[in-house]
């Protein structure tokens, strides 16, 4: 399954990462987070309407609601399960998304995403991305309807058996479009319908080419609503928390010479263990910095990330710059930064 992701970059990043993107539907309503949760509204990859270009001219980022709300619906039913679309359902038919799979494709723009491994009573998350640092595309659905006068656009992730090599973390893995071929051929509505070259596609992922990268990230992305960049670090890299704080108390005692004081504070005896907090002392500074830098934004507090000013800033247009020939316009995501 999937049920968490990142995206974080500015919306003038994803503009750039995606040059494919004739223009952005609903821009404004998409603020970058390490920590998407359904019902949350984030960018995906689709094609126009063919009334209104070629279809396979042109590419949209529309930004739209985490949570495939079916386009007959008359009200947001939040109790339907469709955060995620099962890739076996899609391949037999049937179901509700006999309507939808065959011409309301799309790929869902991200950094990578969450899973938790579970060992007995504790949930350990992890994060995937792309080895190479690229952006993750994922294969979705998106639906259409009108919910008390109001136009609502909604998505769902496919997902399918995991992969042999990430067995261990979970047995469902989101279906991941990770070469040109493969946005194309999923995004490729011309023919309605499901297709064999469909049914290729939502098999577990063995690109080698495009190997994927999986570690350990702090507990506290599981509340949704927290915010941080250390969602999306190694937890063993953290640069932030109380093993960091002592970790730089202990770099700085070394360096200083070795008073008599530091050297004491700095290796407490086993009897005062308990006590370690009031021996060691860190500088004022160090003090003053991780108490201003919090692990864990809470969702109460009004105050933004310090990248946060530029997420309302709206990127111009690419309306104005001239046309790029498709076959470089389509491969240009997937270049290695």
């Amino acid at each position: 399954m999937c049920g968490r992701f990142a995206l974080r970059l500015d919306r003038h990043q994803i503009r750039n990462a995606i040059p494919d993107a004739d223009e952005w539907l609903d821009e404004d309503a998409f603020m970058p987070r390490y920590n998407i949760a359904p019902r949350t509204y984030s960018p995906v990859i689709r094609r126009p309407a063919p009334a209104l270009a070629p279809i396979e001219d042109r590419l949209v980022l529309h930004t739209m609601k985490w949570g495939l709300v079916p386009h007959w619906s008359k009200v947001e039913d939040k109790t339907l399960s469709t955060t995620n679309a099962r890739a076996e359902n899609l391949v037999n038919g049937g179901g509700m998304w006999s309507n939808i799979k065959g011409k309301n494709r799309c790929a869902v723009v991200c950094q990578g995403y969450y899973e938790w491994l579970t060992k007995g009573k504790v949930k350990l998350p992890h994060f995937t991305k792309m080895k190479d640092g690229n952006l993750m595309l994922l294969a979705g659905l998106y639906d259409h309807a009108v919910i008390n006068g109001q136009s609502l656009w909604t998505f769902s992730i496919v997902t399918t058996d995991a992969n042999p090599d990430f067995a261990w973390l979970h047995d469902r893995q989101p279906v991941i479009l990770s070469t040109p071929e493969s946005l194309n051929a999923w995004l490729d509505t011309s023919t309605p319908g499901w297709t064999p070259t469909l049914t290729k596609l939502v098999q577990p992922y063995k690109d080698t080419g495009h190997p994927l990268e999986c570690y350990q990230v702090p507990k506290e992305v599981g509340k949704v609503g927290t915010e941080s960049p250390s969602f999306i670090e190694p937890i063993k890299d953290r640069k932030d928390g109380i093993q960091a704080m002592f970790q730089k108390q202990l770099q700085s005692t070394s360096g200083s010479g070795g008073g008599t004081k530091r050297k004491h504070d700095s290796s407490p005896t086993e009897e005062s263990k308990d006590d370690s907090k009031k021996e060691i002392k860190p500088e004022p500074a160090e003090e003053k910095k991780v108490k201003l830098r919090p692990t864990i934004t809470p969702p109460s507090t009004p105050r933004k990330p310090k990248s946060s000013p530029t997420r309302r800033s709206t990127s111009p247009r690419k309306s104005a710059l001239p046309p790029t020939p498709e076959k470089a316009r389509i491969t240009a995501f997937f270049r290695k930064k």
